[in-house]
């Protein structure tokens, strides 16, 4: 019984981890994207996680990003001693899983893989569109709390980390923002700008209207890829919400339910 529960428990320290790790186009977790199909903890200390993406041609960049990225947060847990990452239905599958699993440079593996493109330019790109989106929850939040225009784009990080948000986006993106103005080099400490631009530059208040409209035009692009994404998805793995009361005789019909989940004749 001991057993079992810290196995259980051990599984959800895993899924924890797997909630950090995002889809670099779209920054959300991959967990809320339901990419991840499957995790297993042994006893011997090792793990397996199985994920899939929506379509069998999406962009092996992405692939390789998010697979490197299950298997470093999973190995950061203390007690992980070896770990497998399986990519599941795609196109590049053979290629990502022996990669991530081969224990060779993520870089090489990369830019072999993925017609000679530099790691570091993809992640910065991806990157520079996850900071808007956090940026722009950022500033509509205290535009909404009516702070004035020129104490917004004035305030620091430490008066920032101070601010209540209720919103439920905002509260979400706080720790986000603050993690990739750390992650960039941004802002280091409490005194620093808490709304530099990706540059590094300086947001004067009579810019503030124009930039939050290139924010805008970044967020609404990662949304509908998004929808598009859980989209294609749901219809590629006929992921369906099932009512309370079970599968209906028209679930079935539609084939949301696998055959042997099939009520037996006469039930």
């Amino acid at each position: 019984m001991f057993v079992a529960q810290l196995m259980a428990e051990r599984e959800l320290e895993v899924w924890d981890c797997l909630a950090a790790v995002s889809d670099p186009e779209l920054d959300e977790p991959i967990t809320d994207l339901n990419f991840v199909e499957a995790v297993s903890v042994n006893d011997d200390h090792t793990v397996r996680v199985e994920f899939r993406l929506p379509t069998y041609w999406c962009s092996p960049n992405f692939a390789f990003l998010m697979a490197f990225g299950i298997r470093n947060a999973v190995m950061a847990l203390p007690w992980v001693r070896a770990m497998t990452v399986e990519l599941k239905d795609h196109c590049f599958g053979d290629e990502v899983n022996d990669g991530v699993n081969s224990g060779r440079p993520f870089h090489q593996i990369f830019a072999e893989n993925c017609d000679g493109a530099v790691l570091d330019d993809v992640v910065e790109k991806f990157m520079a569109k996850a900071f808007d989106r956090r940026q722009e929850a950022m500033l509509l939040a205290l535009k909404a709390k009516d702070r004035p225009i020129a104490e917004i784009v004035s305030m620091t990080v430490g008066a920032l980390k101070k601010t209540h948000f209720t919103g439920e986006e905002a509260f979400r993106q706080l720790p986000r923002y603050l993690d990739i103005l750390a992650a960039k080099g941004l802002a280091l400490t409490d005194r620093d700008p808490a709304f530099p631009t990706w540059q590094g530059g300086r947001i004067s208040p009579e810019a503030l209207g124009p930039h939050l409209r290139r924010l805008r035009s970044t967020r609404l692009t990662m949304e509908f890829n998004g929808a598009l994404c859980r989209g294609l998805a749901q219809s590629r793995y006929k992921e369906v919400e099932i009512g309370i009361d079970g599968p209906t005789l028209v679930d079935f019909i539609a084939g949301r339910v696998p055959p042997r989940e099939a009520p037996e004749p006469g039930i």
